[in-house]
C-alpha cells in the first residue's frame, strides 16, 4: 500500500521539521518536494548549544496499517546513518519507535522497516518493557539524523509504502 508517492499528489505541507532548537541547539533541517518530484530532507547538524539532531515527520493522522508488517522506503542518501521513526500518538513529544539504517553515497536503495524490529526510544534513550508497535495506532512517521554526525546531510525519498 502506498503511503507517500512524491511523484503524485502528496505535498510537503503534510510534513513538519523538528530541530534541536527545541532544546537550544542550532541544527537546521528542511523538507521540500524537488523538481524531480522526490522529497528532500536536508540541512546541517550542529553541536553548538548542546545540539546535534534534526528531524522531519508527518502531521498526525491515522495511517490504518492494521494488516501490515512494516514499511518500505525508496531513498537515496549521502552515506550517513539515519533513523526512520514511528509514533503511535498525535503528541509532539513522547515515545517513538526507531529503525536505524545507513545510506550509500548517491545510491538509490529500498529500506525495509519491519515493525517488530523498531526499538522504542524517548529522547534518544531506549525504553525497556515497552509494548511493541501496534500498527493500527501509527499516527506519525518520519526521519531523524543525530548520532554525532555534525555537518551537512541530504536524504532524498521517492516513496514510502507499507507491506504485508
Amino acid at each position: 500500500m502506498v503511503i507517500f508517492d512524491f511523484k503524485n499528489s502528496d505535498k510537503n505541507e503534510n510534513w513538519i521539521i523538528v530541530n534541536d532548537g527545541v532544546m537550544g541547539g542550532l541544527s537546521k533541517g528542511e523538507f521540500f518536494i524537488s523538481d524531480s518530484n522526490t522529497a528532500i530532507f536536508r540541512g546541517t547538524v550542529s553541536f553548538e548549544n548542546n545540539g546535534g539532531f534534526t528531524s522531519t515527520r508527518t502531521r498526525p493522522r491515522l495511517f490504518k496499517l492494521d494488516e501490515f508488517k512494516g514499511i518500505l522506503i525508496r531513498l537515496k542518501g549521502d552515506g550517513k546513518k539515519y533513523q526512520f521513526r514511528i509514533r503511535t500518538n498525535d503528541r509532539f513529544e513522547g515515545v517513538a519507535y526507531r529503525y536505524q539504517f545507513t545510506t550509500e553515497i548517491g545510491q538509490w536503495m529500498t529500506i525495509k522497516v519491519p515493525f517488530d524490529r523498531c526499538v522504542p526510544v524517548f529522547r534518544g534513550r531506549i525504553i525497556n518493557n515497552k509494548a511493541p508497535i501496534s500498527p493500527k495506532k501509527i499516527q506519525q512517521i518520519g526521519f531523524l539524523i543525530a548520532d554525532n554526525q555534525e555537518g551537512q546531510f541530504q536524504l532524498e525519498i521517492e516513496w514510502i509504502k507499507a507491506y504485508k
